[in-house]
């Protein structure tokens, strides 16, 4: 059984990677068709879709997963058949709702993040409210496919949902840039239009991870059918009981998985109006797009990196917790903070230190003097990205989910309260404060929390933090040298392949020395224990 979750969550994570890589990569296309005001007209869609779009899933989707795989352990195979039928009736009718309010509510919300004008850095209402109903029919079929993915899962079978993933997303790449080249390059349709398809795309990718999951129904259809009879006595729920048990195993997931769209969110809707008050009106649009849209997909690489390796120890916390075994559930946290620790602080303070050729590889024609700039104070945002997803699972495992709620609710007032003061007083790096802010606070009330309620010492950690800490700075120190003395030969503004040359150099550099003084400071053996290659290993 253990094997088939190991192999279970490898397909996850592997289909998750792909997924988010994919999404990172065809940026660069778009990026250089649509330059920041098309990103930043992109953005105005999307955020309030990712919005809605969690509201309308209504957490449903990991919910349905964890309520499948309790009832099928019992034999009441009648109880998960009904649950899924009424699911999908639900997520239908969210979906329509969703839709509906954002299609109707365009021009307030297009309005409000132009910063109150009618036109802001080129782009008026009525082009944001296109780009923003175009979006918004993809809420009429991603809930649905997102619930038919949760019922694969709990029957344990993670294929369909990674495999969905991979072809929604490349679907959608590929009508998103296909319509925008041929809608600016072929047609001449206007920058409008093309962002309009780009955004469309949401739906196009749902038929096709949809269409996926259909075909899997079809092949695995006989092996779900032959559970039909129960083996275990029904639990005869109603449909009142069945929704507040989903409804309970919901709630934490819905809140903790908005944390990055509402800050986003916060961003999109801020940003102008604290340009134009403090005089900047003139490169908002390129900030917005930058902030909101380039640059996090560079941050979530060292984040998925970290989630990857610390979720995969979250499981047994809770059944550490469960039978009160403390000291193993302090050793199971400790193992999961030092993994985050380890790869996350170099690989975003890497980013940090390479921010000039990294972003030049991927964004050249965004504005590289702002975007730089940017990138260089965001990067290591992304170990308080960790940091707060990987808290949040812990306070989960330990059944205190509440505080996690709590957690969220603190740092989005925090950034609420900050953002236009530091983005009129430092711009776009004002934006990177106040999420920095906002995730520090959020963190520090978890860590109490976790103290306080798994008895867990920071202590040892703390100790570990400093360690890292150090090697870190000089792995970020030894990359930014390399960068500096690559770029008199092979300047990384000379195109893609340059920056590309001048990373992979620092990079190599860098990280070599990181994982050098790791394995000589017994640091690599600490942190991966028996992960480690036995040939790597301290002769004791």
């Amino acid at each position: 059984m253990s094997n088939k979750l190991l192999r279970g969550t490898l397909v996850l994570t592997i289909g998750t990677y792909l997924s988010r890589i994919l999404g990172m990569i065809y940026l660069i296309p778009f990026s250089a068709m649509v330059g920041a005001t098309g990103g930043a007209l992109f953005q105005y869609g999307y955020n309030q879709y990712t919005i809605f779009l969690s509201i309308a899933t209504l957490g449903f989707p990991t919910a349905v997963s964890k309520f499948v795989s309790k009832y099928n352990a019992i034999g009441d195979y009648e109880t998960t058949r009904k649950m899924f039928r009424a699911g999908m009736s639900v997520m239908l009718v969210t979906g329509i709702i969703a839709f509906s309010i954002l299609y109707l509510t365009a021009p307030i919300f297009a309005k409000i993040q132009l910063g109150g004008s009618n036109e802001t850095g080129g782009l008026t209402v009525d082009q944001v409210v296109y780009v923003i109903r175009m979006v918004s029919l993809g809420l009429l079929v991603v809930p649905i496919m997102s619930l038919v993915r949760g019922y694969f899962q709990g029957h344990s079978m993670m294929g369909p949902t990674a495999v969905s993933q991979v072809i929604e997303q490349l679907v959608r790449i590929i009508f998103l840039l296909t319509a925008t080249f041929i809608i600016l390059k072929v047609l001449d349709g206007g920058l409008v239009i093309a962002v309009g398809y780009a955004t469309f795309a949401a739906l196009i990718g749902a038929f096709g991870g949809l269409f996926t999951l259909y075909l899997y129904w079809l092949k695995r259809k006989d092996r779900l059918l032959s559970m039909q009879p129960n083996t275990g006595a029904s639990s005869d729920l109603s449909y009142k009981q069945m929704f507040t048990e989903l409804f309970s195993y919901a709630a934490p997931y819905v809140f903790v998985g908005l944390a990055i769209p509402i800050y986003s969110y916060i961003d999109t809707n801020t940003i102008n109006r604290a340009m134009i008050a403090s005089g900047h009106q003139d490169i908002s649009t390129a900030v917005l797009s930058i902030v909101t849209l380039y640059l996090p997909k560079l941050v979530m690489i060292p984040v998925s990196l970290a989630t990857a390796f610390g979720l995969t120890l979250i499981p047994t916390i809770t059944e550490s917790f469960t039978a009160r075994n403390y000291k193993l559930l302090n050793r199971q946290i400790d193992q999961t903070m030092q993994v985050i620790l380890f790869f996350v602080l170099p690989a975003s303070f890497g980013i940090s230190a390479l921010a000039g050729p990294v972003y030049w590889f991927f964004y050249p024609s965004v504005h590289p003097e702002i975007g730089m700039s940017i990138l260089f104070w965001y990067a290591p945002v992304a170990l308080l990205f960790s940091l707060f997803t990987i808290n949040a699972a812990i306070l989960q495992g330990i059944n205190k989910q509440k505080f996690a709620i709590v957690s969220l609710l603190l740092g989005i007032i925090i950034k609420t309260v900050l953002n236009i003061p530091l983005i009129s007083w430092l711009q776009g790096n004002g934006s990177v404060l106040a999420t920095a802010l906002g995730y520090s606070a959020s963190i520090l009330y978890m860590f109490i929390m976790i103290k306080r309620h798994a008895g867990y010492s920071f202590r040892r950690i703390f100790k570990r933090f400093i360690l890292i800490g150090i090697l870190t700075a000089i792995m970020a120190v030894v990359a930014y040298v390399t960068c500096q003395l690559v770029s008199q030969v092979i300047s990384y503004e000379g195109g893609i392949v340059n920056a590309g040359i001048v990373i992979l150099i620092s990079m190599i550099t860098g990280g070599g020395v990181y994982l050098f003084l790791s394995y000589k400071v017994g640091l690599l053996e600490r942190v991966l224990g028996s992960r480690m290659p036995k040939f790597l290993r301290k002769k004791s």
